[in-house]
């Protein structure tokens, strides 16, 4: 009797901890953005070149400059004052747009850390056992990494899996489970002609691993 007790425990447990398992999407591992002045948004095509030319220019030591180089910096810079744009304020707003945008692309997503979350995406194996990948990142498209640029950081999950998941091709969408942690860590990736590292945010020790299905 105490056997089919514990056994019951066991199994309501196990029903609870399925019903506490999240479904989430991509969108979700992205923490809400933080607002942020970006003075480029609005500005002309024409206007864009000629900072980043004068950018160019002034980003060098003044003995890389000949002295056509050396006029067409100060003619840019001319230009863009005429304009009314504040050319030094911008080359430092520039730097806090940047700063924004690495932050957005790395940082995870505090609300679902230590969730149990189940989300579908893309095997790219990193470790394998025979035919079956151990550890992967979970990548949100096809052939994120080795086809295109990477996806931003906390675009992209490491998991592990001891049990292995047969892995037939890079076009085969899977399912995921378990708990989601932060862990911002730079992976190898392999590829036919090289390998190379991408930057991770997140880190799974997967409970389960599943051919996708709707």
């Amino acid at each position: 009797m105490k056997t089919i007790l514990m056994a019951g425990v066991f199994s309501m447990a196990a029903i609870a901890s399925q019903a506490e398992t999240t479904q989430i999407y991509w969108d979700d591992l992205a923490p809400a953005p933080e607002p942020y002045e970006n003075p480029f948004a609005g500005m002309e095509s024409d206007q864009l070149q000629r900072l980043a030319n004068l950018l160019r220019y002034e980003t060098q030591s003044p003995e890389a400059l000949d002295e056509a180089a050396r006029s067409d910096a100060a003619s840019l810079r001319q230009s863009l004052m005429a304009e009314g744009l504040d050319v030094d304020g911008l080359f430092e707003q520039r730097l806090v747009v940047m700063q924004a945008r690495e932050k957005a692309a790395n940082t995870p997503n505090a609300e679902i850390l230590g969730q149990s979350i189940r989300l579908g995406g893309y095997v790219l194996p990193l470790e394998m056992v025979g035919e079956k990948a151990t550890e992967f990142l979970l990548v949100p498209t096809v052939g994120a990494c080795i086809h295109v640029p990477p996806p931003p950081a906390n675009q992209m999950v490491h998991v592990s899996y001891p049990s292995g998941f047969a892995v037939t091709g890079l076009y085969d969408p899977v399912w995921i489970t378990g708990e989601i942690r932060a862990e911002h860590a730079m992976r190898d990736v392999n590829y036919s002609d090289g390998a190379s590292q991408v930057a991770v945010s997140y880190t799974m020790q997967a409970g389960a691993v599943e051919p996708y299905t709707e």
